[in-house]
């Protein structure tokens, strides 16, 4: 099987574990060029891998569209600010090159739509960086709720509480915008936002929202919290938080059924805290909490991984751009109906 060749557009804060996944996905992908308007953090990108991948040579670019023509890609990933995901996205796909692209896939539902139906076009794969999906406290969760082990579900909660200061915001004056980024809620708690959806097995049918901006200058929101029905009648809990003292405390997601209740939690929804249900199976006993560094979890390996294979295969990945944009289009119908 021929590797993948993928290239990199964006090289800031989260491009170091994309890196990661290509190396731990050595087998199967390579990476083959960088892409950044400050060249030197594309050079720190290309070294990273270099360093892990001897005998390799990574191109490095200043113009992403320069990139995607001559580099030879297959797959492009998308690490860039949020309000220039679409445009990034549809000129790789319109010039032959897969798209996996960070959350959110964009920040209108447009634009998604646009990116989703252009993939379909030109038959090419596109997914959304939700990583969190993959790690093995939330698989086997996801296992529970496909065999019904909740029974009915009653609600569930996500919580966000976390700290993100004024130098992070100074550092990169895009965050909190709204032209490329969004407050707390788009930008920090998408993928709890992700998560719970994905448990409910049914369609959000109305939002409420409350927000504001307290302690940030930013243009955003930099708390936020949102209360949703759902088309089966459970209820979720979003609380969103940039300014929790003095560090970040927890990201939670927890959901209650009658027969069943199960709460994670840890740096990155990463630990079990609670695993209750009526009836007991093998796997209840299997340890599945997973050691992370950061935030960010340990999930774009088997991320990239999931996207590798669906290409190889033709199917559609874990997750392709509807299911990239149902946490997406939560958040912005929160931001519609809620004023700062």
């Amino acid at each position: 099987m021929n590797k993948l060749k993928f290239a990199l557009i964006g090289c800031g804060r989260i491009s170091y574990k994309h890196i990661e996944a290509l190396i731990k996905n050595k087998d199967q992908a390579e990476l083959v060029a960088v892409c950044d308007l400050i060249e030197s953090k594309a050079v720190e990108r290309k070294h990273q891998y270099e360093n892990h991948m001897p005998n390799t040579n990574v191109l490095v670019y200043t113009d992403y569209k320069e990139m995607i023509e001559s580099s030879g890609c297959d797959v492009v990933a998308i690490a860039t600010e949020s309000g220039y995901h679409a445009e990034h996205a549809l000129y790789a796909l319109m010039h032959g090159s897969h798209v996996l692209v960070e959350k959110p896939m964009a920040l209108s539902v447009v634009d998604a739509m646009q990116m989703i139906e252009m993939a379909k076009k030109v038959h090419k794969k596109i997914a959304i960086a939700h990583q969190n999906r993959f790690n093995p406290p939330i698989q086997k969760l996801r296992r529970a709720i496909e065999e019904g082990r909740f029974g009915k579900i009653i609600n569930a909660t996500a919580r966000i509480l976390w700290t993100r200061d004024a130098h992070y915001y100074e550092q990169a004056p895009w965050r909190g915008t709204k032209a490329l980024d969004g407050g707390t809620l788009m930008n920090q708690c998408i993928h709890n936002i992700d998560l719970l959806q994905w448990m409910m097995n049914s369609d959000v049918v109305r939002v409420h929202a409350e927000r504001g901006t307290y302690m940030r200058p930013i243009e955003m929101e930099d708390f936020g919290a949102l209360l949703l029905r759902f088309e089966s009648g459970a209820i979720g809990i979003v609380e969103g938080s940039a300014c929790v003292y003095p560090k970040n405390l927890e990201e939670t997601l927890s959901i209650f059924g009658e027969k069943g209740t199960v709460v994670i939690g840890g740096l990155a929804v990463n630990e079990i805290k609670t695993w209750q249900f009526e009836d007991q199976r093998d796997y209840d006993l299997l340890d599945a909490d997973t050691q992370v560094d950061s935030v960010y979890g340990s999930g774009h390996t088997p991320l990239y991984k999931d996207f590798i294979d669906s290409i190889h295969a033709d199917k559609e990945p874990l997750i392709n751009g509807l299911e990239g944009m149902k946490a997406m289009k939560i958040i912005l119908d929160a931001y519609e109906i809620s004023e700062l």
